[in-house]
């Protein structure tokens, strides 16, 4: 999807407005996350730490879990900052493997991903380059094709 610089960033200061609201009394490392629906709405999200560590969810799943348990299943860009507790983005914020397979799940490899540092640098990809050959419902579908002979 080809987006206007103006729409980039519209919704990395979502992403960066979902930072705020972040838990994460053990790491300190805050991440927000503006996931666009092809509707046009906008579901945020931020990472929740836990004690136990295993039950902690990234900032990207949060905004995509919202948007699915709200109806919504098309998608087409997501906005991820992350840095820090009190400092300045040093370095772009990439979603983890997980929330890559998970994204992946309802977008395929056409989501545009946007990992920012500010609203001026940033870097625009796609899932498809950060998850290449990636695992999604199609592979779950029978194709006879692919039998070997």
């Amino acid at each position: 999807m080809r987006m206007e610089k103006e729409e980039i960033q519209a919704l990395i200061r979502q992403a960066f407005q979902a930072r705020t609201f972040a838990y994460t009394p053990y790491s300190h490392f805050r991440v927000g996350a503006a996931l666009l629906a092809r509707n046009g709405k906008v579901y945020t999200g931020c990472n929740i730490e836990n004690a136990g560590y295993t039950p902690t969810n990234c900032a990207e799943r949060t905004a995509l879990f919202k948007a699915v348990s709200e109806g919504e299943r098309h998608f087409t860009a997501i906005a991820i900052v992350g840095s820090m507790e009190g400092e300045v983005n040093r370095l772009v914020t990439g979603p983890c493997g997980v929330c890559r397979q998970a994204l992946y799940e309802f977008t395929g490899p056409d989501l545009t991903v946007i990992m920012a540092r500010t609203e001026e640098d940033y870097i625009v990809t796609t899932l498809g380059a950060l998850l290449p050959y990636g695992f999604g419902p199609a592979n779950l579908e029978a194709d006879d094709s692919q039998s070997p002979t």
